[in-house]
C-alpha cells in the first residue's frame, strides 16, 4: 500500500473563504456574488411591496408608514453599498474580460508573472469610487431624505 503525506487541506469555509494566493481578488469575487443576490432579494422585495398597491389606498398607505421604520432606512443603506460595490466591481470585470486592464502581452516565461498585479490600479479605483457612491448615497439617506 502507497504511503502518502498528510496534508490538512480540509479547512472548511474559512479555507473556502481565504483569498490564498489570490488575495483581494477572491474576497471582490465573494462580496461581488453576495451583492448580486442582495440585490436580487431587494428587487423581489420591491415587486411585493409595489403590488400591494392593487389591495386599495388604506393598504399601501399602511405599507408606506411601516417603510418608514430606521430599522428600513439602515436596509436602503444596505442597498446602496451593494449597488455601488455590484456596478463598479463589474465594470472592473467587464474592463478585464475586454483585455482593457490586464498588461501587455508578454512571452511566458517561467516563473509566470502574475496579471493580477496589472489589474490591482483598476481595483483600486474601483473601490474608491464605490467608497465615494456609498458616503454620498448615505449622506443622502440619513441627512437628506
Amino acid at each position: 500500500m502507497a504511503d502518502f503525506k498528510k496534508f490538512d487541506n480540509h479547512f472548511g469555509i474559512l479555507g473556502w473563504l481565504g483569498g490564498g494566493r489570490w488575495g483581494v481578488e477572491r474576497y471582490l469575487y465573494i462580496i461581488h456574488r453576495v451583492a448580486g443576490l442582495g440585490l436580487l432579494l431587494f428587487f423581489l422585495l420591491h415587486i411585493f411591496e409595489s403590488s400591494l398597491r392593487i389591495f386599495g389606498p388604506e393598504t399601501w398607505n399602511g405599507a408606506m408608514e411601516t417603510l418608514k421604520h430606521p430599522f428600513f432606512k439602515v436596509g436602503e443603506f444596505f442597498i446602496v453599498i451593494g449597488f455601488a460595490f455590484h456596478a463598479l466591481n463589474g465594470i472592473r470585470l467587464i474592463l478585464i474580460e475586454w483585455g482593457l486592464a490586464v498588461g501587455k502581452a508578454e512571452e511566458p516565461v517561467y516563473p509566470y508573472r502574475s496579471s493580477l498585479n496589472t489589474q490591482r490600479p483598476l481595483m483600486v479605483i474601483a473601490m474608491i469610487l464605490s467608497a465615494v457612491f456609498i458616503i454620498a448615497g448615505g449622506f443622502n439617506i440619513f441627512f437628506v431624505g
